[in-house]
């Protein structure tokens, strides 16, 4: 275990070193951020009539524009920003780049503030979960899904502590998008107001805008949340109790056959799921005692027990 633990701390401190490289890199402004005409905007997005979620923070949209492109776009809530610190926002947003986070693409300033985020063709989680029209989601792909959010937050978590800058993330099935080969993107991702010394990475965040912040579970059991929704099937409302209530239940705990998702059938690994449902019940008992690990020991445990890439 201390080696483990002396490997992680090495790991880490590597990417430290790898994120603050890029960060020097990345200290001038990023002209690449396109600015969308509020037209065209409305346009895309059916007049906003094309909502994939809403919370205390905005509502998101889905926006197909002229060629195709398949995009998401948020609206900030927080209009008495001022230019000054909406473009700080823009800034701060479009320097982070990882493969399972949505890459801000572009802006917009009309009568809304708007932010475009990259390719959701495939829409969110939940749609797939839920829908019964679309087709089922194979086990590997839940699992790849699972390790793809817990390294976008490992990676939040680093980027944070080294840009001396907070990002809160919100993560559950409705804010998970996924692209044409069905990669997983975290995309409900806001720049924090405390000041850049704030010794907290990433806060804790509501998955839902009409609870206050200290109600709601911190990311870690949020992603457990979102694992039981991989393995169940079952979409989460009032912030993931009734489905934590529903697999407590008696009848389900004793019999995980009668947890798992139908539509997996038998093609799933009976190894995997135990791993996963171990480090999702581990996840959700932080909603009411502090953890002793972090978002980095998730990610490496499911790295290591699962034989599934991200």
């Amino acid at each position: 275990m201390a080696m483990d633990d002396d490997r992680l701390r090495f790991s880490r401190r590597i990417q430290f070193l790898l994120l603050a490289w890029l960060g020097r890199s990345r200290s001038g402004r990023i002209e690449f951020i396109r600015r969308f005409g509020y037209k065209d905007i409305v346009k895309a997005t059916e007049g906003f009539r094309k909502v994939i979620y809403s919370n205390y923070h905005g509502s998101a949209y889905r926006a197909k524009f002229k060629g195709g492109e398949v995009a998401l776009v948020k609206e900030l809530n927080a209009l008495d920003l001022g230019r000054e610190r909406f473009d700080e926002e823009v800034q701060l947003l479009g320097r982070l780049r990882h493969r399972h986070l949505l890459t801000l693409r572009g802006f917009c300033i009309g009568r809304k503030r708007l932010l475009v985020f990259d390719n959701i063709e495939n829409g969110s989680l939940k749609d797939h979960l839920n829908d019964p029209l679309k087709t089922p989601l194979n086990w590997k792909t839940r699992i790849q899904i699972a390790i793809g959010v817990a390294a976008a937050l490992d990676y939040l978590l680093i980027f944070s502590s080294n840009d001396a800058q907070i990002y809160d993330v919100s993560v559950n099935s409705c804010n998970i998008m996924l692209d044409e080969n069905f990669t997983p993107k975290i995309s409900d991702i806001r720049v924090n107001r405390h000041p850049k010394n704030h010794p907290k990475a990433i806060h804790d965040s509501c998955s839902e805008g009409s609870c206050a912040d200290e109600e709601c579970g911190n990311v870690i059991f949020q992603l457990g949340v979102l694992m039981l929704e991989l393995i169940t099937g079952q979409s989460s409302d009032r912030q993931g109790n009734d489905l934590i209530e529903w697999v407590q239940d008696s009848c389900i705990a004793n019999s995980i056959d009668k947890m798992i998702d139908p539509d997996l059938g038998y093609n799933y690994s009976s190894r995997e799921l135990q791993k996963v449902l171990a480090v999702a019940r581990l996840c959700i008992k932080t909603r009411y005692e502090p953890p002793s690990f972090s978002i980095t020991h998730v990610y490496r445990y499911l790295q290591k027990k699962i034989d599934v890439a991200a």
